[in-house]
């Protein structure tokens, strides 16, 4: 087994096919979440056009390449899931029946660490080494809408009958429902950001558009095509006026939920939840087998899941002092935000608490 280190720029053409292959054929071979077009060549490629240090990892065996990590490589052999805090699915790509040892993978990156916060599933070699596990909600669209309609009606039957509703009632006060599955025009991407900016602000969240590069990364992103890992901008129109978009990832197998904002001159008809079913329906007539949600505690990803995946979080270390410093100031962070997270009772005051400072920052509107 040999391991090399490339810039995503250099890797040849030849790799980059095997490489998306090994994603196309990923469902037959019972790993579908390697699939996720966050693990793709054309995501490393797009983040490499915006942060220094991404770094592609090859694992060959016989001299042909059989395994994938994009990683970002830092100071003192600290490496990062690429994306980290952004990407919300991370890992290595490979064929069925293929081991590495992790630390030997390590040495063979030239890393002290590997952190991840999404990590894919447990056939993953750094699973192991994982101090939490946290579900991932997806929605199966791969029997068709129609199946799918039924299945929510059945697990979810206030929120479809509910939703349904708030569309009819927004088409006959606001002009007739246009949906536009994948809208191309840079203009309604600005008009999300601009959506999304706000609520980040509204919500005391740190606003991710702020910063330059994640703008720009989304912006490449809409202009990628390819099969394997393209950006899909979705908008819903009343009449001829943008009321909710969506930004995310799309695979032949997977649609990665990512950016959704809509306008809230429009909250009363909830139409970021229509949009989404107007989405589902839409990955099932391309013939996507699922939406991948995101982990998060949204209201909303509970009514649309029909399953779950698992993604991991943690660290992969070697026996360095660099490793040692790093989990040392990292812990107690993660430990806290992940305790807040996953309990209601904390969440619900620290997000209402967030939420106030929101209303403050905004100037009290």
């Amino acid at each position: 087994m040999d391991i090399t280190v490339h810039r995503p720029g250099t890797l040849t053409e030849a790799d980059r096919a095997v490489w998306s292959g090994l994603q196309a054929k990923a469902p037959q071979n019972g790993a579908p979440e390697l699939a996720n077009p966050f693990l793709s060549p054309e995501f490393a490629l797009a983040v490499a056009h915006h942060r220094r240090g991404v770094r592609i990892g090859v694992v060959r065996e016989d001299g042909d390449p059989v395994a994938f990590l994009p990683f970002q490589h830092g100071a003192g052999g600290v490496g990062r899931a690429i994306g980290l805090g952004l990407s919300d699915c991370q890992g290595l790509v490979h064929g069925p029946d293929f081991f590495v040892e992790p630390r030997a993978l390590l040495r063979g990156l030239g890393l002290n660490v590997y952190e991840f916060d999404h990590l894919a599933g447990e056939s993953q070699p750094f699973a192991a080494h994982a101090s939490g596990r946290f579900a991932s909600p997806v929605l199966d669209v791969g029997e068709g809408w129609g199946p799918t309609l039924e299945a929510l009606r059945r697990r979810s039957p206030k929120f479809t009958r509910t939703t349904l509703a708030k569309e009819r009632k927004l088409e006959r006060e606001h002009g007739e429902l246009r949906y536009a599955h994948d809208e191309r025009d840079p203009a309604a991407l600005a008009t999300l950001m601009r959506w999304k900016s706000a609520q980040y602000r509204r919500t005391g969240r740190g606003d991710r558009f702020a910063h330059a590069w994640v703008s720009g990364l989304a912006g490449r992103l809409l202009q990628t095509t390819a099969p394997g890992g393209a950006g899909l901008l979705s908008v819903l129109y009343a009449g001829e006026r943008p009321v909710a978009a969506h930004f995310g990832l799309r695979s032949a197998h997977v649609l990665a939920c990512w950016f959704p904002a809509y306008d809230p001159a429009y909250a009363k008809y909830s139409p970021g939840l229509v949009l989404h079913l107007r989405m589902a329906r839409a990955a099932a007539a391309e013939g996507i087998a699922y939406l991948d949600l995101g982990r998060g505690p949204e209201e909303y990803k509970e009514s649309l899941r029909t399953r779950e995946l698992t993604v991991l979080e943690g660290w992969a270390t070697r026996r360095h002092p660099v490793a040692y410093a790093y989990r040392a100031r990292r812990t107690p962070a993660r430990a806290a935000r992940n305790t807040v997270r996953t309990h209601s009772a904390l969440f619900t005051p620290a997000d209402r608490l967030l939420k106030g400072v929101g209303r403050l920052r905004s100037g009290g509107r």
